[in-house]
Order: C-alpha cells, then structure tokens, then sequence
C-alpha cells in the first residue's frame, strides 16, 4: 500500500466570503469618564478630531460600510456597525479607535462578528413558480410569467441588498443576536426542510406588514461567534422596532424555536453628533 502523493499544488487561501458577500461586525463601547477627566484639555480634542475621521464614512481607506450610533440605555454609550469584503479592514476601525487619543477612556462592551448570506429560506425562481402553480396558476400562462418574471427580476435585487446591503436612511435601530434551539423536543436542525420552511415563510408574511416601516438584515454568526445569526433592524419610529419584534414573537418559528441575546436599542448620527451628546470635549 501507498500512501498518498502530497499535492505540490499551492492552496490558495482568501478572506472575501466566496459568495460575494461581506463581514460585517458590531461595536459597542462605553466611555470611562474617570480616564476622560484626567486627559488634558488638548488631547480631548484631538482625540475628537481623530475619532472623527476615523468614523467618517467617506474618508479614503474606509471599509464599505460605517455606521456610527448612540446607544440608549446603560449597556453601552456609542455603537458601530462596519462592513466590508475584508474582515481585517473592518477590524481595523476597532484598533484605529484603541490607537487613537481617546483610546484610553474607551471601554469595548460587546461585539458581534458576522458574514451576509443569501438565506436557504429565500425562494428560487423556479420555487417560487412552483407554488404559483400549487396556488391555482397554469405554468406558462399569461399570469403565470407575468408573475414569475417580476418575482425574478425583485429576487436579484432582494440577494444583491442581502449580500452588499445599503444602509437604510431610517435612523432608529436596534440589535440582538440570535439562535435556533437545540432542545429535545425543540430542536430546529432536526425538523424536515418543508417544515422549516413552512414557519419561515410565516415569518417573513409578518415581516412584510412592516414594509415602509422596517429595515432587516439578518448576518450569520455561525463558526464565528457564540450566536448563530444577527438581527439588525432600522425603523421610521422607535414604536416599530417593539411592534415588529413583538408582532413576530407569535410566529412558531421564534415563539418555539428562537432564542435571543441582548437587544441594542441605538439612534443612528454623525461621530460628532455622539460625541456632542455623551458630552466629550463639551
């Protein structure tokens, strides 16, 4: 017996997720007022101006995606979300924080690490004909491609927002981690995929009612952190972040199989805007 040729072939390793997607990950972080109240006058402010470009969305270099936001509550004072094909350039806001003047008196709370991914609950084209079909249309009919082809034009842009999203204008946020249980008797991964599927189409009906409303991206946690998915969501009005959590508590998908995390409530604003309001340099 032989034992197996080693491949000389190189194996080329990358960080991009290979679905096109991005990492994306959240910050929160307190501030340490006793640490403040020792750094003269001059490096608080330019500890203000170094944070303020660092945060600046438009500055050369930046990852993709910066989003700053003030924190209700005591959990923490300012969060950050950052997105990015490159999971070290989105990091690199982080150390650029810690490294900066008022790195000091910033205190890391809680952070989440994520990837976008395209749901394996988001219909196919060719699934969603098939329930055309089970609900009364004749394949191939007028109605039936009419139908077909606006739901697959919608999908390709629905996948593209999923996996590069835009941030919505929408300025009030919140966000929790998530998982499916594992519980015997409750246990998500061992249900057959129809029955999933099922529940998750019930899930996303509830959703829609919030459109206009709304904002949701869900990033995957699995293999990265200790909860499975993230749940971001932006809203017109604080009231509809409780209502749409709420309204979808009753759907079995979460009230049976769902376990949360702490919930971010935030309000999306410049990095000057939250330093005016957590009083630094003020």
């Amino acid at each position: 017996m032989h034992r197996p040729t080693a491949s000389t072939q190189p194996i080329e390793s990358t960080r991009p997720p290979i679905d096109g997607g991005w990492h994306c990950s959240h910050f929160y972080y307190t501030w340490n007022r006793d640490r403040l109240a020792d750094m003269p006058p001059q490096q608080v402010a330019a500890g203000r101006a170094a944070l303020i470009s660092t945060l600046d969305p438009a500055r050369e270099g930046q990852p993709l995606r910066v989003q700053t936001s003030i924190v209700s509550g005591a959990k923490a004072d300012f969060g950050l979300m950052v997105m990015d094909p490159d999971p070290l350039v989105v990091d690199s806001v982080h150390q650029q924080l810690m490294a900066g003047p008022l790195g000091p008196a910033i205190v890391p709370g809680y952070s989440f690490v994520s990837m976008t991914e395209i749901s394996e609950y988001v219909m196919t084209a060719e699934q969603y004909g098939a329930r055309l079909v089970a609900e009364g249309e004749t394949a191939g009919s007028p109605v039936y491609e009419t139908k077909l082809k606006a739901y697959a034009d919608r999908l390709v842009h629905m996948n593209h927002q999923r996996l590069t999203p835009n941030f919505p204008a929408y300025t009030n946020t919140c966000f929790y981690p998530m998982n499916k249980k594992r519980k015997v008797g409750e246990n998500w991964f061992l249900l057959p995929k129809e029955d999933r599927n099922a529940m998750m189409s019930e899930h996303a009906k509830s959703g829609m009612a919030y459109a206009g409303k709304v904002s949701q991206l869900i990033t995957v946690g699995l293999g990265l952190e200790d909860w499975e998915w993230g749940v971001t969501l932006w809203a017109t009005n604080p009231e509809y972040l409780k209502d749409i959590v709420y309204h979808m508590r009753f759907d079995e998908a979460s009230a049976r199989y769902a376990e949360f995390g702490p919930f971010y409530a935030s309000y999306v604003s410049t990095a000057e805007a939250m330093l005016d309001h957590c009083l630094i340099g003020k």
